[in-house]
């Protein structure tokens, strides 16, 4: 018998959008051992006193913000602006990348209108397959902490290839 002890770097998550989510979904995360990075091109949202647990602050685009950080396989990017304007690139330039997870907050609605915004960005079909939208688990969340919960099991259900359910009716452990 073997026994191997695997030690890399720590999963990252991207957040594109400094707003109240952002501030629980990196507090959420750095918990588990995860570093965090808010983007947003608004200076007076991505700063250290509205998003304390972030590891680092970028005042940047989206297409900027992933440029500078270069998603790759430990990385969970999360779209939470509601704005086209960040959104569309935002999610355009992650499906570019080998980010294990994407994913977009929003309401049916929202996701509908910027899926229809992506496919005239000329991003294929097949490609928004890899987009999670609405993000997050179903567990009636309604408060920016209970959000990120919420989208968190969903990125770790996603990490660990599982479907997020009821443990009392999983098959294996």
């Amino acid at each position: 018998k073997v026994f191997a002890e695997v030690y890399g770097p720590a999963p990252r998550l991207l957040v594109i959008g400094a707003v109240d989510t952002a501030e629980s979904l990196c507090a959420v995360a750095k918990q588990l051992g995860w570093r965090t990075i808010v983007a947003d091109a608004r200076g007076k949202f991505a700063t250290k006193e509205r998003i304390p647990s972030a590891d680092e602050l970028l005042v940047a685009w989206p297409r900027e913000a992933l440029e500078q950080v270069q998603p790759d396989y430990q990385t969970a990017v999360v779209v939470l602006t509601h704005d086209d304007k960040f959104d569309v690139p935002a999610i355009h330039g992650a499906l570019a990348t080998e980010a294990f997870y994407i994913g977009a907050l929003g309401s049916r609605r929202n996701q509908e209108r910027r899926r229809a915004r992506l496919l005239e960005a000329g991003v294929a079909e097949s490609e928004l397959e890899r987009v999670s939208g609405p993000t997050g688990l179903d567990i009636g969340a309604d408060t920016p902490a209970e959000t990120a919960l919420s989208i968190l099991g969903e990125i770790l259900a996603t990490r660990a290839g599982r479907s997020g359910g009821f443990l009392r009716e999983s098959k294996t452990r």
